[in-house]
């Protein structure tokens, strides 16, 4: 654990590889914070109020800035900001998170790790949610299917819960031999409407090949700079699903993974962020290393802001949270 991590992380020397080895890595909190160290300052510490390299660690295990003199933890500014609860649970939370191929509810969460409460355990997985999109992330290339689809819960009715007429809007890369690439989701402000053009200049790169349905606001792709095909919708012969399998395929096992292991239980507010760990999820589904994940989600995790539970609650409107 003493190297640099390298560009391309290394199971059993950048992350471990299995429970037993989380275990021996981080029986306390301060192989925790050096892990964490590494992660957010790979080339060595940065001061984030100046931006400045270079410090040195005091008294308290925080960092000097050499430049300004501001001492930072390296928890500061990261959704582990002021944590009471030791960085080694968190770290176990993690791994039961991602080494699970369908993620778990926070009433599984809670059960596992012993929390006495269900609001905490659905705190710890709302802020982890907040990490798992990268904001600089790649734009989708090549082929790319775009296109609106209905989700929620289709059971609970009027009694709660996401209603099954919530538009989310999805691109898919579609790969030749009907393989699909990454994935991107958005709520939709309003249904049917030009917002799918925003959605698709912040992630599809411009030059690719978007195929839709033949919507006559889509039809103004072309001249945003992408080469759209458009195929004819209810006079087709063939159903939207034979034109676009990838934007209905993502559909599908999105509202799969909603009922099966979420069974529902998804407000409007936060759905948002359910669509982040999907999205999480879905770009990741091939890898063979679960440690991985784990190194992903931690990587991200500390260049995440905190979130206090007020903001849990109550979230900005999920159409202004960017994907």
């Amino acid at each position: 654990m003493s190297e640099p991590v390298c560009a391309y992380p290394v199971g059993g020397v950048d992350y471990p590889r299995t429970f037993q080895e989380l275990l021996e890595w981080f029986p306390d909190d301060s192989s925790c914070l050096a892990y964490l160290e590494r992660l957010r300052w790979p080339q060595g510490f940065v001061c984030p109020v100046c931006g400045a390299p270079g410090g040195w660690r005091t008294a308290k295990a925080k960092w000097m800035c050499t430049r300004c003199g501001r001492q930072t933890s390296v928890t500061a500014g990261t959704i582990f900001h002021r944590l009471r609860t030791p960085l080694s649970t968190w770290f176990a939370a993690i791994w039961f998170i991602t080494s699970q191929k369908n993620g778990m509810s926070a009433q599984g969460l809670q059960r596992v790790l012993g929390f006495g409460s269900y609001e905490t355990a659905w705190a710890w997985l709302q802020k982890l949610r907040r990490a798992m999109v990268r904001p600089e992330r790649e734009l989708l290339s090549g082929v790319v299917e775009l296109d609106e689809v209905f989700i929620g819960n289709e059971s609970r009715g009027r009694a709660g819960g996401v209603k099954d007429h919530t538009a989310a809007m999805i691109a898919v890369e579609s790969i030749p031999g009907r393989k699909l690439g990454r994935v991107r989701i958005e709520l939709a402000e309003t249904a049917r409407s030009v917002s799918m053009l925003g959605f698709a200049d912040r992630v599809i790169a411009k030059g690719s090949t978007v195929r839709t349905d033949d919507a006559n606001y889509l039809k103004k792709l072309t001249a945003a700079g992408y080469e759209h095909v458009a195929f004819v919708g209810t006079d087709s012969a063939e159903p939207a699903h034979i034109n676009l399998p990838g934007v209905h395929m993502v559909a599908s096992l999105l509202k799969r993974w909603l009922t099966g292991t979420l069974h529902y239980a998804v407000s409007q507010e936060h759905l948002a962020y359910y669509l982040d760990e999907y999205t999480f999820r879905f770009n990741r589904r091939t890898s063979k290393s679960r440690g991985l994940l784990f190194y992903r989600l931690l990587q991200q995790a500390v260049n995440t802001d905190p979130h206090p539970l007020a903001e849990l609650r109550n979230p900005v409107a999920a159409v202004d949270v960017p994907f």
